[in-house]
């Protein structure tokens, strides 16, 4: 499986961005998917996920109510919608596919796409 992520950008405080995730492969529709970010300095921390089916919705305490991830198994792609962005949300953001365990930790998932680069000034 490859991934591509895009859709980042320098946005201001308040702004919306959606990002994108691009799937190979003819698995994408039976697994879970997630957005992961890293700022400089700081760990990669999780952001949200979505089961195989898109009816399970996880989010990090940080982007609820902000953030929403939805897929499209047709286009072998999952999304994230950002909202009312915060400076402390700039950060490397990286989409991922979940292999098991526990959603929160990176180590669940076994193929994590580029990156790309979200900024958001105050």
């Amino acid at each position: 499986v490859q991934l591509q992520a895009f859709g980042g950008g320098l946005v201001q405080a308040g702004d919306s961005l959606r990002l994108s995730c691009a799937a190979s492969g003819r698995t994408f529709s039976s697994v879970g998917m997630a957005w992961f970010r890293q700022a400089p300095g700081k760990e990669r921390e999780f952001v949200a996920a979505i089961n195989s089916g898109g009816n399970g919705l996880y989010y990090a305490d940080s982007v609820k109510g902000r953030f929403t991830i939805t897929r499209d198994n047709a286009k072998n792609t999952v999304y994230l919608q950002m909202s009312s962005l915060k400076p402390e949300d700039t950060a490397v953001y990286y989409c991922a596919v979940h292999q098991g365990g526990s959603h929160i930790y990176p180590n669940s998932y076994a193929y994590w796409g580029q990156g790309t680069q979200v900024t958001v000034s105050s």
